[in-house]
């Protein structure tokens, strides 16, 4: 059994096993902590953007600590908001905004911890990825591997292979819904979508006309399995509406 731990954030005591990452001991308490990298639908985290930096005190001496992946291993007393902790997410900001300012997400968050004002920066004009790593992990986990990071330094970005339509992407907008800055443009009209430069095919619920994804998404998804012609709605429908006439005639 986990050892279990006391902790103090922003002056709330806060239960916790031992190992259990700072940030989530924040979130499952109601304490917000910004964040743009982090996603509960993996459990490697990549630290990237360092919004999420909280000011940490044990035995007497302070840090600076990044929450999300900060393990908890003794007890300790946590400030999120303190005027060090402020100035440096400031700083932090306004390094996000000069790599991505077309980032629609970051307006908000400027206007609730302000951004350092500095001319020495250069400003990404047009740019709207943080490079936070959240679509390669989606399309990693999902098993097709369709984009990664390429280049290196002022050039590194997102992509796939040369930049080419790559045959391992299904289209199923797995990069762009785990985005956290809009980053991963697609279009769509009612028959097709197209995503990094290639076009795909729409599947519609044979029953309620709903978008159910694109025809190499929803074979993917089936495996070797029957490929489905409904949504899950209808699925669901449908099977209720057998179990009640069987029931009825019974």
């Amino acid at each position: 059994m986990s050892e279990m731990l006391t902790i103090s954030i922003d002056g709330k005591e806060c239960t916790c096993k031992k190992g259990e990452y700072l940030y989530d001991v924040a979130k499952r308490n109601g304490i917000f902590i910004p964040t743009f990298c982090r996603s509960d639908a993996f459990e490697d985290h990549r630290a990237c953007c360092r919004i999420c930096i909280v000011e940490v005190e044990e035995g007497g001496r302070t840090k600076v600590v990044t929450s999300c992946v900060y393990p908890v291993e003794r007890e300790c007393s946590v400030q999120t908001r303190s005027e060090k902790i402020m100035e440096e997410r400031s700083v932090v900001m306004a390094l996000l905004v000069h790599r991505a300012p077309e980032a629609p997400s970051f307006k908000n968050m400027v206007g609730r911890m302000g951004a350092t004002e500095t001319d020495r920066l250069v400003t990404l004009d047009g740019e709207k990825c943080i490079l936070c790593g959240l679509c390669v992990q989606a399309c990693n986990a999902l098993g097709t591997g369709a984009i990664s990071t390429v280049n290196r330094g002022t050039e590194k970005k997102i992509d796939t292979p040369y930049g080419k339509g790559s045959d391992a992407c299904v289209g199923c907008l797995s990069c762009a819904n785990v985005c956290p800055t809009g980053a991963i443009e697609y279009s769509e009209t009612d028959t097709t979508r197209t995503i990094w430069n290639r076009d795909f095919e729409l599947v519609r619920c044979e029953e309620c006309g709903q978008v159910m994804g694109t025809q190499n998404s929803v074979v993917f998804a089936a495996a070797d399995e029957v490929v489905p012609t409904m949504c899950d709605s209808c699925r669901k429908k449908h099977l209720a509406d057998e179990m009640m006439a069987t029931y009825r005639y019974v």
